[in-house]
């Protein structure tokens, strides 16, 4: 699920800046799992860094994407994204965020004891080719991998199951299955399927959702003059879900909602008219109710609470939206709901 091949043109692209760049092997007694290492030199100063690769990072994707840095930084080792192609302002957030990194187009940002480096703009060199996660999971590969990971027991059911609780075709279930074995992270031994839960799969389902899945989500977007007073609203969670901002402040009460996300099929006319409602402009950037259509099946796990969607999901939602804050409540979500049954690795 890697496109580990991309190291070798953005050394190369490094090594234009006037940098010395070599590969090397990881160190001993290191458990994370890394996609490479690089060793960068000027003069008389090197640092070695801890490389993830990750293609396509944008606003949308770059919350899923610094929380797996995030997993891999280490003391001594930082980590260096790198990518096929940052825009100026991706680019730009990341440098705010204090994430390095380096393009095949040779935008870098490195900042380590003598070096400093910050090249933004420069236009990319060739078009990407699609990860062969992009290629594998399509929507309906998503949705199962969604299931899965609110559900790691279900890999073990039968296919009908996995269907129904993913909202697919049944159909849509064994090349999914198929590769998520070739990827390693569904194991098979005889007739028994154990899905290989971790951080990293939470986070590449995150960053594939809110590249293909997220936006195909939204039904319409609202303004009402009772956004402030949102949890006095009344859902009935039979027709209606908090989702993305309030549904993070609802499980860690730590965030206070820019946008308000409900998961429905239709959004209840009680509720439009209660909270007088009306449709927002498409300049219209913040406080905004988005209606958000469910993806999953109707046996599908809700828990912990009634009134949001599961936490895998919230957890996605907050990272798409890219902002700090959000990020911050979607690791606090991790770590109060998802890190027993996806532990970091």
């Amino acid at each position: 699920m890697r496109q580990v091949a991309l190291i070798k043109p953005v050394a190369a692209a490094l090594e234009e800046l006037g940098l010395q760049v070599a590969t090397r092997a990881g160190p001993k007694g290191v458990t994370k799992r890394a996609d490479g290492w690089l060793r960068v030199t000027k003069g008389k100063e090197h640092i070695d860094y801890v490389v993830e690769v990750k293609t396509a990072v944008t606003p949308t994707t770059m919350g899923a994407v610094l929380a797996r840095l995030k997993d891999l930084a280490e003391a001594e080792r930082p980590v260096l994204l790198v990518t096929d192609y940052l825009t100026p302002p991706v680019a730009e957030k990341l440098r705010e965020a204090k994430q390095q990194f380096a393009d095949a187009a040779g935008n870098a940002y490195l900042d380590a004891a003598g070096l400093l480096i910050y090249i933004n703009g420069r236009k990319p060199k060739r078009t990407r080719t699609a990860t062969e996660a992009e290629q594998t999971l399509t929507a309906n590969g998503l949705k199962i991998l969604f299931a899965l990971l609110c559900d790691p027991m279900a890999a073990e059911a039968p296919h009908r199951a996995i269907a129904a609780a993913a909202g697919v075709a049944l159909g849509a279930v064994p090349p999914v299955l198929k590769g998520l074995r070739q990827a390693g992270h569904l194991l098979v031994a005889g007739r028994r399927r154990r899905l290989n839960a971790t951080k990293r799969l939470l986070d590449e389902w995150a960053l594939l959702y809110a590249r293909k899945l997220r936006t195909r989500t939204l039904q319409a977007t609202y303004l009402t003059p009772n956004f402030d007073q949102w949890r006095d609203w009344r859902l009935n969670p039979n027709e209606a879900r908090w989702g993305g901002e309030p549904a993070g402040a609802l499980l860690v009460d730590y965030l206070r909602p820019g946008n308000l996300t409900i998961y429905t099929e239709k959004l209840p006319p009680r509720l439009m008219v209660e909270q007088r409602m009306v449709v927002a402009g498409r300049l219209t950037p913040e406080r905004l109710v988005e209606v958000r259509k469910p993806f999953w099946g109707p046996v599908l796990n809700l828990e912990p609470r009634a009134d949001t969607v599961p936490p895998v999901l919230v957890y996605g939602d907050l990272l798409a939206t890219g902002d700090g804050r959000c990020i911050e409540t979607a690791q606090m979500v991790y770590e109060r709901y998802l890190a027993r049954l996806l532990p970091t690795a």
